[in-house]
């Protein structure tokens, strides 16, 4: 096994090596550095360790096939953005509902389990006002991605907007309904 005699390799040597050769060892090597970060990132999104564990599996395997048609230059955020990407997928074919929708999208200040009828209504009005304040491609993107579950491609072929564009719209989007969320919750203590 070849991981002990490569720990000081950097990703970018560990990358070559494998574009060179083909070899997954290299893959192995670069894919252990950051098992750890996969576990944590499914973690913060799925909140099942079973779950969490299966995705990185999963990821594992998407890294593998991905690196294998497509040249990657800055390994730890490309694969950040595939396991992230991954547990938002698994999020919308759950399913999810308005109020699970709100909170992948805006992180909760307090424990759902805590928050009264009350209060999960006053967010979801307040997410209903954060997206009709987003422009008008971050909020079309918005509501075909979490809410009529259109795919990245879907969403591409219906506006007319690249996948890059449609990408970059519903990243903007959710830091722009995150910030206005929590300016509206700023205002209101």
């Amino acid at each position: 096994m070849m991981h002990g005699r490569h720990d000081d390799k950097d990703d970018r040597e560990l990358l070559n090596l494998f574009y060179a050769d083909g070899n997954n060892e290299w893959l192995g090597v670069l894919l252990q550095r950051y098992t750890g970060m996969l576990l944590g990132v499914s973690m913060k999104y799925l909140k099942n360790g079973e779950d969490a564990r299966d995705s990185v599996q999963q990821i594992f395997l998407k890294v593998i096939s991905e690196l294998q048609k497509y040249k990657v230059t800055w390994f730890k955020s490309w694969l950040y953005m595939i396991a992230k990407n991954h547990c938002l997928m698994k999020l919308r074919d759950k399913n999810l509902h308005p109020q699970e929708i709100t909170e992948k999208l805006i992180p909760a200040q307090k424990e759902e389990s805590e928050k009264s009828p009350g209060e999960k209504e006053a967010d979801l009005v307040k997410l209903e006002a954060a997206v009709g304040a987003l422009n008008e491609e971050q909020r079309e993107c918005i509501i075909l991605f979490y809410f009529r579950k259109k795919s990245y491609q879907q969403i591409s072929d219906l506006t007319h907007f690249s996948v890059m564009q449609v990408k970059s719209n519903i990243q903007n989007g959710k830091r722009n309904l995150k910030i206005h969320m929590e300016r509206k919750s700023d205002h209101e203590q």
